[in-house]
C-alpha cells in the first residue's frame, strides 16, 4: 500500500535510489516497498560495489547499511563524501545515539534503526528529498551580516572576509530559518519541523550537530559564537543584524 502523499509534495517518480546492505533480503523488501512509491531501485551488497555505482549513475539518494563486509557503511560513506554530496540515510541495527552521531558527523543525512517498517522508510527517505530538492529561496540574494560575514542564498554559499564557503543542503536551510527570525529565539521543536520535517521534532541532536558545523564555517571562535547564539534548553538565535546595522547608522 502507497504511503499517503503530502499535500503540495513533489512527484518523485523515476528518482534513483541506490540501496546497499549485504542481506539480499533487505534489499529485496526496501526494493519492493520503493518502487510501490514510483522510485527507480539499483542495488549493491558491499561498499566497493556501491561506490562505483555512485560514479556511473546520477543517483537521487543512498540507502547505506552500516553493518557490511570489505568496507562498512561507515567508511564508504567517509569516502563517498570526497567525491558526491548525494544524500544518504544510514540504516543501523544498533539504534545507539553515538552511531547515529558519528554516521551525521561524517555527512549523513538521517538513519532509520532495524527493524523498521516500509512507512517509516518510505517517510524518512521523501523527507530528506524534500529537504534537498526544494529548498526555499528567500527575497534577497545577498544577506550582509556585518563587514565580516554575508550569506548567498541563491548560490547557498556564505561569504567569510572575502572567501566563499560551499553549505550542505541541510545546512542552509538551518542557517535561513534563523536568519529569517534574526533577533528571535526559534525553538528547537520549530527548527526540526521546519528544516528536517516534522516527523523529527524529538531529534534534538541533529540541531545541535549542525548548528556546530554552521559555527565551524561562519564563527571567528566557534566556541564563544556571536551569531548563532544559544537559549538554553529552548533553541537558538540569530544575532539581530538589521537592528545593529541600525544603531550603528544613527
Amino acid at each position: 500500500m502507497p504511503v499517503q502523499q503530502h499535500q503540495n509534495e513533489p512527484d518523485y517518480t523515476g528518482m534513483s535510489i541506490l540501496v546497499v546492505d549485504d542481506e539480499q533480503r533487505m534489499i529485496d523488501f526496501i526494493r519492493m516497498n520503493l518502487e510501490i512509491e514510483g522510485f527507480q531501485v539499483f542495488e549493491a551488497t558491499n561498499g566497493i560495489d556501491a561506490l562505483d555505482m555512485v560514479r556511473k549513475h546520477i543517483l537521487d539518494l543512498i540507502v547505506l547499511d552500516v553493518m557490511m563486509p570489505q568496507i562498512d557503511g561507515f567508511e564508504m560513506l567517509r569516502m563517498l563524501r570526497e567525491f558526491s554530496s548525494v544524500p544518504v540515510i544510514m540504516l543501523t541495527a544498533k539504534g545507539e545515539e553515538e552511531d547515529k552521531v558519528r554516521g551525521l558527523e561524517l555527512g549523513a543525512d538521517d538513519y532509520v534503526t532495524k527493524p523498521f517498517g516500509a512507512r517509516e522508510l518510505v517517510s524518512r527517505v521523501k523527507a530528506v528529498l524534500r529537504r534537498t530538492q526544494s529548498l526555499l529561496e528567500p527575497g534577497e540574494a545577498v544577506v550582509k551580516i556585518d563587514d565580516r560575514l554575508s550569506v548567498d542564498f541563491n548560490r547557498r554559499e556564505v561569504i567569510v572576509e572575502g572567501e566563499r564557503i560551499k553549505l550542505r543542503p541541510t545546512e542552509y536551510r538551518l542557517l535561513y530559518r534563523l536568519i529569517e527570525n534574526a533577533g528571535w529565539t526559534v525553538p528547537h521543536e520549530q527548527l526540526l519541523a521546519k528544516v528536517w520535517g516534522y516527523e523529527y521534532r524529538d531529534e534534538t541532536h541533529y540541531v545541535r550537530l549542525y548548528v556546530n558545523y554552521l559555527r565551524e564555517k561562519i564563527e571567528e571562535d566557534p566556541s564563544n559564537p556571536k551569531y548563532i547564539l544559544t537559549e538554553r534548553g529552548i533553541g537558538y538565535r540569530f544575532v539581530d543584524f538589521r537592528k545593529q546595522a541600525e544603531d550603528s547608522d544613527s
